[in-house]
């Protein structure tokens, strides 16, 4: 039995996670966006929680996930066209809309790409190499569209009442480039973290020392 990551700092980083939950929750306009925004988290965390002991992720996985915890419940809480880090961002980049969203769905590419490729390797699914990459991208994109379609859904079931979960500001090509962030995200993960994420794998005994 490995534990990658002190279980102090990580009922820390639970117990700030929920802080913030419970805040943004109170905090926000519109009740009904934000519970659809951050169900993940709801579901996710306790989730971690309960799997630490018999498994067990990487630091840098945790500390990812923690991250995209509070974009998606800051997001949640101003609904991500009006999070006022975003339009900072938008007046300094001078772009026609606020960004904010796009760093959310950044992470929704590179955080589900991490834990493809962790439990790929763990379960010695995949070796490292071209194909891991492909498949941990390929995954990456599946849980966007599928976000893309829960949009769609969402739109259909509530028409005007879900433009601010939609969060597309008048963008035809919002969902386009929504994925193409998520690509980014999952490159990322496959490029420029894939070197780090295998060391912890192996410092942990988590794969095999030839992953």
């Amino acid at each position: 039995m490995f534990l990658t990551f002190n279980p102090i700092l990580l009922n820390i980083g639970a117990l700030i996670l929920t802080l913030i939950l419970i805040y943004t929750g109170f905090s926000a306009g519109e009740k009904t966006t934000w519970l659809m925004e951050v169900t993940p988290v709801i579901i996710v965390i306790p989730l971690l929680l309960t799997t630490v002991k018999r498994y067990p992720l990487t630091p840098l996985l945790y500390t990812l996930i923690f991250f995209h915890a509070i974009i998606l419940m800051v997001g949640g809480m101003y609904t991500y066209a009006k999070v006022p880090v975003g339009f900072e961002v938008q007046e300094w980049l001078g772009l026609s809309r606020n960004p904010y969203d796009k760093l959310g769905h950044f992470f929704q590419g590179l955080v589900p790409a991490l834990v493809a490729r962790e439990i790929l390797l763990r379960a010695e699914i995949v070796r490292s190499g071209k194909m891991l990459s492909f498949l941990v991208c390929c995954v990456a994109l599946a849980i966007s569209a599928t976000y893309e379609l829960i949009e769609w859904w969402a739109a259909l079931a509530m028409g005007q009442g879900a433009d601010d979960f939609l969060g597309t500001q008048g963008d035809p090509w919002d969902t386009q480039s929504d994925m193409f962030c998520a690509l980014l995200g999952s490159l990322t993960t496959v490029t420029l973290l894939a070197g780090v994420h295998s060391r912890q794998l192996q410092r942990y005994g988590l794969t095999p020392p030839d992953a």
